[in-house]
């Protein structure tokens, strides 16, 4: 397959009308459209309309994934339950962008990566991401800061510049060492690098509010202090029908100042990447001394079993079978490293000479053993 883009529109908020299912028929004959989405997959050409237009006109949220790397969230969210002041110190370059319509507040969050792998029918799909559209009409501000680390780990690899090293850190969300589902869902969607996110939580944690849901028990007692004039009010705006942000909006006016706090963000670009990349080298190296000992034991281990083994390669060898050679010559190497290990060197060798002496005329083993060095 030479391309593959894919397309996936939802609306949340209200159904879509049977005239703008005909609008939209109008600009795909092949997608899959309902009262709530539109869906379509391109293998050749694409989209004849602009993402963007659409999400202001008809859409809440919309997902595209492409297999050159591009990875793009877009969200749409009524004006009142977020404020475009609050988004715009995560705005970064072309990769998070924010604008207002009449009534909402759109989100364009972008990631790109041209070296990453695709894997064919992957499971490309709103529904693991659309959680963070609530948390975010919630004053969860985490979402946009996921995005933003997104967006200076691929700013640092694009600006020759380093502009970008000077770039200030917008307000720290609290609760980023325990991300929601749907939030691990995005950091994964929008490829933020683990290290970078580890050292942001540590400004995270410093925010005392913890992130949770409302409970029964704290939200009774709120809703019981309300003025009745001011319940009556909420109740028959309810009653009239669905109406966006009026969730949020009674959440906000219940909790009060227990809504989700931030931090103010005291660390350049430089230092988080720095920090993240001091940590991946640690950890890197961790691992790799994790393995190295591993290695040690299995060798040693090897090593005092070492005749066992040349019992089973010689058992190998009088199969006469090409796979069996081959089982042969791993467990020779195995060998090898296990005598070196054990600085028995000569050992191996003196042994490894009277094998090759008594099979000589065996070629396809002394082939195998002259191509790994088994000499």
């Amino acid at each position: 397959m030479s391309e593959y883009q894919y397309y996936e529109f939802q609306a949340l908020d209200r159904p879509l009308s049977r005239e703008e299912q005909e609008q939209l028929r109008a600009i795909s004959t092949r997608a899959r459209i309902t009262a709530t989405s539109f869906t379509n997959t391109y293998n050749w050409g694409d989209l004849s309309a602009n993402p963007r237009k659409m999400v202001e006109r008809y859409f809440d949220a919309h997902l595209y994934a492409t297999n050159w790397g591009t990875h793009r969230l877009m969200l749409r969210l009524p004006k009142q339950t977020l404020a475009l002041p609050a988004v715009r110190p995560y705005c970064l370059d072309h990769h998070i962008e924010a604008w207002t319509t009449r009534t909402h507040l759109l989100l364009d969050l972008t990631s790109e990566d041209e070296g990453g792998d695709w894997i064919e029918g992957a499971d490309d799909s709103l529904s693991a991401l659309i959680g963070v559209r609530d948390e975010l009409t919630t004053g969860d501000l985490r979402p946009l800061y996921l995005a933003w680390l997104s967006a200076l780990a691929a700013w640092e690899l694009e600006d020759d510049e380093e502009e970008y090293r000077t770039c200030p850190e917008p307000p720290v969300p609290a609760g980023l060492g325990e991300l929601t589902a749907p939030q691990r869902a995005l950091a994964d969607f929008l490829r933020v690098d683990d290290d970078l996110l580890a050292v942001a939580a540590q400004a995270g944690s410093a925010a005392s509010k913890k992130l949770t849901k409302p409970a029964k028990k704290e939200l009774a007692p709120l809703i019981a202090a309300m003025p009745q004039k001011e319940k009556d009010t909420l109740l028959l705006r309810l009653a009239l029908g669905p109406e966006p942000g009026l969730h949020t909006e009674l959440l906000h006016r219940l909790r009060g100042a227990d809504a989700p706090t931030t931090v103010p963000g005291r660390r350049s670009a430089a230092h988080l990447l720095d920090a993240a990349h001091t940590l991946r080298t640690e950890r890197q190296q961790r691992a790799e001394h994790e393995r190295a000992t591993a290695r040690a034991r299995h060798l040693t281990a090897l090593a005092g079993e070492a005749e066992s083994v040349w019992q089973q390669i010689e058992a190998h060898i009088a199969t006469k079978k090409t796979s069996c050679y081959d089982q042969a010559v791993s467990l020779l190497a195995e060998l090898r490293d296990a005598y070196a290990h054990a600085r028995q060197h000569t050992d191996f060798h003196q042994r490894l000479a009277r094998l090759r002496e008594d099979y000589q005329r065996r070629p396809g083993l002394i082939h195998r053993l002259d191509r790994h060095g088994l000499r």
